[in-house]
């Protein structure tokens, strides 16, 4: 006799994956604890039913609804876009600590300050604890309206009675609906409460930021379709020993989704950096072997960047390689590359690399400068001041091209730096700046035996004095 086949039973709440029966992790996505019952199908047939505003042809359809409004904060307003968008939703996510509350209380005082009205609900803490950090950070106005909720309805209670034309929940995880089974902060919980504030923005034309939780590998907790739900998805991201913030886009349905925003975190609140350029420098002005300085993109953003390495004789049989900033794949397989092209014996020797001021480069266009930092520490030899390294390093042994190449270059002019090693066939040319065309590293190498009295530029600003 013919098998009957089994109908789907179960559903994946992250990916969407139906199976037959029940499993613990989804053969899929490999999450655990996502896999769910399915509803009885009614078989129902869906009729036309009245819609809500007749189609027009897409010329006849106003676009002012769109239109962007600042939050008062110009690196914020750069990552979204020009700002928010009424009834536009908005979710923010990073780790604990990193400085999201402190972001959006500043943001909707700003807002508030400009006459319109914006609503903070917190679940996470007290509204005293809310009003002691705004009192802090000087982000008090008439207009902002603070409350302590976590339950859904209470929440919506608090929209109809200050009628918001912003709106921060900080965070989804903590909002629990009734309607929905679950604990607070579960698959099914946040899906809900996420569906209808959504629903509420668009209807009301009310900006909404909601903000999310991390899991601890970096993404954000919940349901994937969380991220479909909205129309934004930033990330922020910092190392808690620094002070350096980055806001950066993930989607944007309004504006572009490469964006990188850069923030201080001071004591007395978070101000933005227009000009983040030369913060990930060091504060010596002689070149220090080593040292090697490359121009990194954020989004569309050029940020000049100095690589550090350390190589000292080791007599474990295995050497020490310790990386903080960098990929630890890429530089294992750069310093590969510069023991056996470059000549550099470097298989007796403990090798630490690192970069400045809490940056992360994960970016190929870095392996110049790593290799070069590499090799001028193991020479005890520095590298010029005025140099800036640019190329992906190959195997071979090759310096390949890398993108938005004219962008970096003329961002390393304008902070001074006067020559650049750049891979053959560089049709860019910048004012005031020399090129010099290397096609493999060990062409690059040769600059080490350039002259070391060129100081650094001096119009290099360090964090601490940017205000």
């Amino acid at each position: 006799m013919a098998k009957t086949a089994t109908r789907p039973a179960f559903r994946c709440d992250e990916c969407g994956l139906e199976v037959g029966k029940w499993v613990g992790r989804c053969p899929e996505c490999q999450a655990w604890g996502t896999i769910a019952e399915l509803g009885a199908r009614s078989g129902v047939t869906v009729t036309a039913g009245p819609v809500s505003a007749p189609a027009r042809p897409i010329g006849d359809v106003p676009a002012q609804g769109a239109s962007h409004r600042p939050t008062g904060i110009a690196e914020l307003d750069r990552v979204l876009g020009g700002g928010l968008v009424p009834g536009s939703v908005v979710l923010l996510a990073g780790e604990p600590g990193v400085g999201k509350s402190t972001l959006l209380v500043t943001a909707a005082a700003r807002v508030a300050q400009s006459g319109r009205r914006c609503l903070v609900v917190t679940g996470e803490e007290s509204a005293a604890q809310v009003r002691l950090r705004a009192g802090r950070i000087d982000a008090m106005a008439d207009e902002l309206y603070l409350a302590a909720e976590t339950d859904l309805a209470a929440l919506l209670g608090h929209v109809d009675a200050v009628s918001p034309e912003v709106l921060v929940v900080d965070s989804v995880q903590t909002i629990n609906t009734t309607s929905v089974d679950g604990t607070s902060g579960g698959v099914a919980q946040v899906r809900e409460v996420a569906a209808v504030l959504t629903r509420v923005a668009k209807e009301r034309g009310i900006s909404t930021v909601l903000v999310g939780h991390v899991t601890k590998e970096g993404s954000i907790a919940g349901p994937r379709v969380l991220e479909h739900l909205v129309d934004v998805v930033l990330h922020f991201e910092g190392d808690r020993h620094s002070r350096l913030r980055l806001v950066r886009t993930v989607k944007n349905r309004y504006g572009p989704a490469d964006e990188v925003g850069c923030f201080d975190l001071t004591d007395s609140g978070i101000v933005g950096l227009p000009d983040p350029s030369g913060l990930f420098l060091s504060r010596l002005s002689d070149p220090v072997p080593g040292t090697c300085v490359t121009v990194a993109m954020e989004g569309r953003r050029a940020l000049v960047t100095e690589v550090q390495a350390l190589v000292a004789k080791t007599s474990l049989p295995a050497p020490r390689r310790s990386v903080s900033g960098l990929d630890a794949a890429r530089v294992a397989m750069t310093l590969a590359v510069v023991e056996r092209r470059g000549g550099h014996k470097l298989h007796e020797m403990d090798v630490y690399a690192a970069t400045v001021g809490g940056v992360r480069l994960i970016e190929p266009a870095a392996d110049l400068a790593v290799a070069l930092a590499v090799a001028s520490a193991a020479k005890n030899q520095a590298l010029p001041g005025d140099l800036v390294a640019i190329g992906e390093v190959s195997l071979s042994g090759e310096i390949r091209p890398v993108g938005g190449l004219a962008a970096r270059l003329q961002e390393a002019a304008r902070l001074g730096f006067r020559r650049a090693l750049v891979p053959t066939g560089t049709s860019t040319q910048v004012d005031n700046m020399r090129l010099i065309d290397v096609t493999d590293l060990r062409a690059a190498l040769l600059v080490l035996n350039d002259s070391v009295s060129t100081p650094r530029p001096s119009n290099v600003v360090p964090l601490e004095v940017v205000r």
